[in-house]
């Protein structure tokens, strides 16, 4: 019988971690651990059966058929000697007998444990018509496939359900693909809760220029099937009805936290709830030394954003995110790290390229910088009490460089960058990101006293933020 390797102490490379979640996060983590020279016991546990892949590609490249999901796998940069978990999923925390309860009935034990559990896919609320032959959501690899598959059988018409970076891409996919799609978003207009109705507003014009049938400030009242169960028709809070075959249900993602309760953790919906040395916080808002957490599912204080718990669900934060816990899972207390890595994410839809940098929905007043929509390229940039705090830039990747230093050095807003291509004058506007805390539910009663009210007319995107983003992106 194999003795158990000795326990993890501050600075030692030996004993037992376990990494829950085996995806980007949680192969980074193993990664790092053994690059910085740990050479104990080390665990990975994924729901998922199939080791590390890349999810990006998912809404992009694979349902364009550029790639397929098999090809999606990520290359691991050093042989991890791992323990690989796959396909089981960990249903329960046991702090005092310092273990992961599996459900299959396993236990692992550990002395150091990273939780990188992630998020999944918010499914539709109505679980009968969830369950119709037709209806998807877009998160793992299986979900990939099986809407592919769909996408290129040639639907008559695909509905879109949210126009967040998700539904958008889908969408633009949709119609390079030459199939009809009509996407609904509750706001005024799509990307409107990542980039706000201003930007949005510039998202909106480039979804009808390649002929989505987008329908803002709209909700899905309900979805309906045929005596096969296959879908056929959705209701809409417009008072249409449209005949689909298709539905991408894309409104959001959930934590995966539930496996935590009862584990006396500062975790909830919302994340899981760290330092910036990625420790985990305990009920009573006391530090942890020995669990730690990592990408999608974490929340945890920016020092550029006031200390806000920031949750970033981007592929640039769950790597560098990952480094830094692992670091610090070796670390003593005098070499350890602070995660301060400056949120960053791209996006590929209706041939632009859209990149961020820095918390857009920290701010709430945007400027146009540089370029107009006339040529497609142009920056915006995003302040909040004087001083900027993101910049986006569409089909200029290049010009954010510039925008990082000025966000990392607490620049005032707005920025003076005396750009060749910059508006004569900068006229700030307010970013419009719709309010919080509405659930699905609330949204579609209110969906149903707005059809009573409209008689079946059809609401499209708010004329104020038409007007408003003209004002933004065509300055006098």
């Amino acid at each position: 019988m194999m003795s158990s390797p000795p326990p993890i102490t501050p600075g030692s490379t030996t004993g037992r971690v376990v990494i829950v979640g085996a995806s980007l996060a949680g192969l980074r983590a193993a990664e790092t651990l053994r690059a910085e020279g740990f050479t104990g016991h080390l665990t990975l546990i994924g729901d998922e059966p199939y080791e590390p892949y890349d999810r990006p590609p998912l809404s992009k490249a694979v349902q364009a058929g550029w790639i397929s999901e098999e090809h999606t796998t990520l290359p691991m940069r050093r042989d991890i000697a791992a323990e690989w978990l796959l396909g089981i999923k960990a249903v329960a925390l046991d702090l005092p007998n310092r273990q992961v309860q599996l459900a299959d009935g396993g236990r692992v034990p550990f002395d150091r444990l990273l939780i990188a559990t992630g998020t999944r896919a918010r499914p539709w609320p109505d679980k009968e018509q969830a369950a119709l032959d037709g209806v998807f959501t877009l998160r793992t690899r299986d979900d990939a496939g099986q809407l592919h598959a769909r996408l290129s059988a040639g639907p008559k018409r695909v509905l879109v359900i949210g126009g967040g970076f998700t539904g958008s891409e889908v969408a633009s996919v949709c119609r390079e693909l030459g199939l009809q799609v009509t996407l609904t978003e509750r706001s005024a207009t799509p990307l409107a809760g990542a980039l706000g109705q201003a930007a949005g507003t510039f998202a909106a014009y480039l979804q009808r220029q390649y002929g989505v049938d987008l329908r803002c400030n709209t909700t899905v009242l309900a979805l309906e099937g045929d005596a096969q169960k296959r879908l056929r028709r959705a209701r809409l809070s417009d008072g249409d009805e449209l005949d689909v075959d298709v539905a991408v249900v894309a409104l959001g993602s959930l934590h995966n936290t539930e496996w935590l309760r009862g584990a006396n953790l500062a975790a909830d919906t919302r994340g899981v709830v760290c330092d910036a040395a990625c420790r985990a916080f305990d009920a009573d808002g006391v530090v942890t030394d020995d669990i730690f957490v990592a990408g999608d599912v974490a929340r945890w204080p920016h020092p550029l954003y006031d200390g806000e718990l920031l949750v970033v669900e981007h592929w640039s934060n769950a790597v560098t995110q990952a480094e830094t816990a692992a670091h610090n899972i070796l670390a003593t207390a005098a070499t350890r790290r602070a995660h301060k890595h400056l949120p960053s994410f791209w996006s590929n839809q209706f041939r632009v390229n859209i990149k961020a940098i820095g918390v857009p929905t920290f701010a709430d007043t945007i400027v146009l910088t540089e370029g107009s929509t006339e040529e497609r390229r142009l920056v915006a940039a995003y302040g909040r009490a004087g001083r900027i705090v993101a910049a986006v830039a569409v089909n200029a990747p290049r010009t954010l460089s510039a925008y990082q230093a000025l966000i990392e050095s607490r620049a005032p807003f707005p920025p003076e960058l005396h750009a060749s291509n910059a508006p004569a004058e900068l006229h700030p506007l307010p970013a419009g990101f719709p309010k919080r805390g509405l659930t699905i539910w609330s949204q579609r009663l209110r969906g149903l006293a707005r059809t009573r009210r409209n008689s079946g007319l059809r609401k499209r995107c708010s004329s104020s933020w038409i007007h408003v983003s003209r004002l933004a992106l065509h300055p006098s």
